[in-house]
């Protein structure tokens, strides 16, 4: 018969390897945490450089849809999923940095990693700037909650007056895809793999590690101390 302490380790096939180190050592358990700060601080520094050597790119990329005030002393740029939930929760945030700083200028990068859906509302994200309305589009879908859909993806294009016809056509512009290939081409360069990604002109604040929550982040002061900066 199997003892009940076998069993337990057994069945813990599906714990995390942490939590087997766990079992096994505390301080092999606290090794690994350890460990995984070092890569997450490493990961941080190589991203940090990579924006700083990327800062035009990053922040002046002409394709790049622009929020707030275009001429404005400091950027934000967030790397966002429209299936990310993540990146919805921290929206009203950026919202209001929007409304209550006149002087912010917030870039956004459509970063689709999502799957085939996040793939289809980026690129119609990218075609409604043809028409004038990506603000109000964006804003519509980063407020959409449940399940995303293509079919949800273009009554919303409707819903604010986009021309749903024209809009599809323009998805399609070697334009709008060349502009998701720079974003991930970027994305790679700056080790962002994750939604939310948040930089404030080269300081990266997410994206790079899943350690880093998007909910801590005080974007006014975040900010306020880039402003400090210049």
């Amino acid at each position: 018969m199997i003892s009940r302490t076998r069993r337990d380790v057994m069945a813990g096939a599906a714990l995390a390897p942490a939590a087997l180190l766990a079992l096994s050592s505390p301080a092999r358990a606290q090794a690994a945490v350890d460990n995984g700060d070092i890569v997450k601080a490493e990961l941080e520094k190589a991203a940090a450089q990579a924006a700083a050597a990327r800062a035009s790119t990053l922040l002046r990329d002409p394709g790049s849809p622009v929020l707030g005030n275009p001429q404005g002393d400091v950027t934000l740029v967030k790397f966002t999923d429209y299936q990310c939930a993540y990146c919805k929760a921290a929206d009203p945030r950026i919202e209001k940095l929007i409304a209550d700083d006149p002087k912010v200028r917030v870039v956004v990068k459509e970063f689709p990693i999502l799957g085939p859906v996040s793939v289809v509302a980026a690129k119609a994200a990218l075609a409604a700037q043809k028409q004038g309305k990506y603000a109000p589009y964006h804003q519509t879908m980063m407020g959409f909650r449940g399940k995303l859909s293509e079919a949800d993806i273009f009554a919303m294009a409707g819903k604010v007056g986009l021309n749903v016809d024209k809009l599809k056509a323009d998805m399609d512009s070697p334009e709008v895809t060349g502009q998701i290939i720079a974003t991930f081409d970027l994305a790679r360069a700056l080790k962002i793999s994750l939604t939310p990604g948040y930089i404030v002109n080269a300081t990266v604040l997410s994206g790079v590690s899943a350690k880093t929550s998007s909910a801590a982040i005080n974007f006014p002061q975040e900010v306020a101390a880039a402003r400090a900066r210049l």
